[in-house]
């Protein structure tokens, strides 16, 4: 990936969940183009630190914090680090979010209590602790998933739900910063080339078959839209759910 623009030079980003996949391929990307950035992780250490020496081998600034998506303290701490370590945060993207699946027979309610305090509870905790820090002109991105708009597969009901709900809190938030000139976006990626799709996966052929394009997206693929919606190019859009999916929901 060959990146030439600087368009974010001087523009402080914080990715929950940042280490891996989706998330490192959205901090890589802000990165390149001049974005200081910082991170979030849960356990993978070793994998935040690659990528912090990576970024910083390349002249780029970021940032590795630890916290658990589940204790809000931690998400508003990744918040408040961001802005005492950088000077200030302008781009925010929700990224974190784990997959669970089982039929509503065999989901226990525990499963389900835990993916969504990660998948949706973080999410608006971390836009809440951003509405103290943020300004005009300044970015909210919340990394959803077209399970939100076509559960597709039996078992999967509670992940689709907490999928869907990001899609209702993304226009809701939208009109509460509107009047500050603050965007909130939702990014829908189609099934994706991360760990949780791995290459031997039993399912990837079914998978890949419904997907009008032949292939699976790629994480650096959704960072771009991820880099747009952070742009001013993209400062009339809010409050939208946009897919990156190959033609998955068409």
């Amino acid at each position: 990936m060959i990146i030439t623009s600087q368009r974010f030079t001087a523009r402080v980003a914080l990715v929950t969940g940042g280490s891996r996949g989706i998330g490192a391929a959205v901090v890589r990307r802000l990165a390149k183009e001049g974005a200081a950035v910082a991170f979030t992780y849960s356990a993978s250490q070793a994998s935040a630190e690659a990528l912090v020496s990576s970024i910083q081998s390349e002249g780029g600034r970021a940032l590795a914090i630890q916290a658990d998506s589940r204790i809000a303290e931690d998400i508003e701490g990744a918040v408040t680090t961001t802005v005492a370590h950088f000077g200030a945060l302008n781009i925010l993207v929700n990224n974190a979010g784990i997959l669970g699946l089982g039929s509503v027979d065999d989901f226990s309610v525990e499963a389900f209590d835990e993916m969504y305090a990660i998948n949706v509870r973080a999410a608006y905790i971390a836009a809440k602790a951003c509405s103290k820090v943020m300004n005009r002109g300044d970015r909210i991105i919340t990394v959803g998933s077209v399970a939100g708009a076509r559960t597709g597969f039996p078992g999967s009901s509670a992940y689709s739900m907490s999928k869907s709900a990001l899609i209702g809190m993304v226009r809701g938030l939208a009109l509460d910063f509107a009047p500050r000139g603050i965007t909130v976006n939702n990014i829908q990626p189609g099934p994706t080339a991360t760990d949780m799709n791995p290459a031997d996966a039993p399912y990837l052929e079914h998978v890949v078959s419904l997907v009008p394009l032949g292939r699976l997206g790629t994480a650096d693929e959704i960072a771009g839209m991820a880099a747009y919606l952070a742009s001013d190019d993209a400062s009339f859009v809010t409050g939208a759910s946009l897919t990156v999916d190959g033609g998955y929901l068409a």
